[in-house]
């Protein structure tokens, strides 16, 4: 047996149409898969746009970097899925990695680089970047330094951190723009709740379907109403038909395009600060999807296969020229209002945008789906994220003032500092604020090594130091995550009042999961294939 083949899963919610094992009818989960991934491309598009955009990349580039992106996105989904974690977890560009990927950026094309157009300058950097600061992630997950974090972890810690996944969105300018479209987010929004709530126990489909139904249909709407003139050019929700025809059909997309990665140990180091995050983020991701499919909390060994894959992903993007990759909220949500979480199902998604990465027309027509429709899909999918990390408090004691403190400090500093960090554009904007130059040169006068060879590693260590502040401060789930994780072990409460004992209960256990090299190279499966 693979562990792909259908079985029975007692521990499924009620609301589960397919669990993680089971195995859809492969038209069903053809459409079901590119549901999932419909959920996110909002999000793996608006990175690349992001960075093209501060890199001052060329149009004709930029198609064929969002096309890497997706291919990335689909090699490292069936990695997870195969060989890491084995959750129902797309994966795709980070948000977390984007504030020093920015930095790395503006610095890079400030300075320019002799020879080179900025941007591929700029790009090469980056690949570097994350190729290292990956390195140090996969040695972190496959030597078990991630897992053994979980002894820490209860649902006081657990519920906030998930909790801020989906509130981290709450201000994205896909809904809170000035000239949003109100009308257009909600008929999207609107939909999904007509389909995913009310319809879904008039026809399986609504069930199954609401997110590709409504965005189809919002979608046919708005560019029906562009192509009548009705809404124009500056309207947000207008879509130009005309973009999509406007690149080539298929991209060129290999290994070490742009050219080979270079590495500075500063900008690695700031990157690796970014990686931090992305690994809070993906613990939250873990349990998350465990809470919301009824399966057991995910064990040690599961979170250790999951960060580590999630390095080797990274190390494998930085070398396709992208800018990271990482667990995927969106499509969490995704299972909770569709009930459907098989493995399977999220392959085939993963094999599809795999190939139609390399198709201009593909990224082009994904291009124009108009911000407010992709808002009413945020609304939508991490409200249910915001609901699944509240529904962890069940295990604990909420008539501890203890508990209440620790939850309530975590999401109010997990919302607070990141948006006092948002008034900085990047790290050398927070660098400035905080007077690091300024704050060096004392340093070194009182030191007496201004100017001497030993200058040099002072700065880049204040100035790592100040990156990863403002990074990590930057991340709302590693904000809250880490006060929720200090305060929760280190303010007195009994196991019973912080919900471990329940929690160890529901936990799996470490011969649960079983490792690709469990299930196709260890002795027992060598045994059962002798069999």
């Amino acid at each position: 047996m693979t562990g792909d083949e259908p079985v029975a899963d007692e521990s499924v919610g009620d609301d589960i149409e397919y669990g993680i094992d089971e195995q859809p009818p492969v038209g069903e989960s053809m459409v079901l898969g590119v549901q999932h991934y419909l959920t996110m491309v909002g999000a793996n598009i608006a990175v690349p746009l992001i960075l093209a955009d501060a890199m001052g990349m060329p149009p004709g580039v930029t198609a064929r970097f969002i096309g890497t992106f997706f291919v990335v996105s689909g090699i490292a989904t069936l990695a997870q899925t195969t060989f890491g974690n084995r959750y129902p977890i797309v994966q795709g560009a980070p948000f977390s990695m984007l504030a020093p990927a920015l930095a790395i950026v503006g610095v890079v094309t400030a300075g320019g680089v002799s020879g080179q157009p900025s941007w591929e300058a700029a790009l090469l950097q980056l690949q570097g970047a994350i190729i290292v600061a990956a390195v140090v992630e996969v040695a972190m997950g496959y030597f078990g330094l991630v897992g053994k974090l979980r002894r820490y972890l209860s649902p006081v810690v657990i519920a906030p951190t998930i909790a801020l996944i989906g509130l981290s969105l709450f201000n994205a300018s896909q809904i809170t723009t000035p000239d949003q479209s109100w009308w257009l987010l909600g008929l999207t929004l609107g939909l999904i709740l007509l389909f995913s709530q009310y319809l879904d126990v008039k026809h399986r489909a609504f069930r199954l379907y609401p997110v590709i139904l409504a965005l189809v249909i919002a979608w046919v709407v708005a560019a029906t109403l562009s192509v009548l003139g009705v809404i124009g050019g500056g309207h947000p929700g207008y879509i130009e038909l005309g973009q999509v025809t406007d690149t080539r059909a298929l991209m060129p997309i290999y290994p070490f395009q742009w050219g080979i990665p270079q590495v500075t140990t500063a900008f690695v180091v700031g990157m690796f600060a970014g990686v931090l995050a992305s690994i809070v983020e993906s613990i939250g991701d873990y349990y998350a999807v465990a809470n919301i499919t009824g399966s057991g909390a995910p064990s040690g060994k599961r979170i250790n296969h999951g960060i580590g894959m999630e390095g080797l992903m990274n190390v494998f993007s930085g070398v396709m020229g992208t800018a990271g990759s990482t667990s995927y909220s969106e499509n969490i949500g995704a299972i909770g209002l569709t009930g459907v979480a098989s493995r399977y199902v999220v392959k085939i998604g993963a094999v599809i945008m795999l190939f139609v990465g390399f198709i201009g027309y593909f990224g082009q027509l994904i291009a124009t789906i108009p911000d407010p429709i992709v808002g009413g899909l945020f609304i939508a999918m991490f409200g249910q994220i915001v609901a699944v990390g509240i529904s962890n408090l069940r295990h604990v004691d909420l008539d501890s003032s203890r508990n209440t403190f620790v939850i309530g400090f975590a999401l109010f500093v997990g919302l607070a500092i990141p948006a006092y960090m948002g008034n900085f554009e990047s790290t050398i904007a927070f660098r400035e604020s905080v007077g690091l130059e300024a704050g060096i040169d004392s340093l070194l006068a009182a030191l007496g090594v201004a100017g001497t060879a030993a200058a040099g590693p002072i700065e880049a260590a204040a100035q790592a130091v100040v990156d990863t502040v403002f990074i990590i401060g930057s991340t709302g789930m590693a904000v809250g995550g880490l006060a929720a994780l200090v305060l929760d072990n280190t303010i007195p409460g009994t196991r019973e009042e912080r919900g471990l004992a329940e929690w160890n209960r529901l936990t799996e256990d470490e011969s649960e999961f079983e490792s690709f090299w469990d299930r196709w190279v260890g002795t027992e499966a060598t045994a059962s294939r002798e069999d």
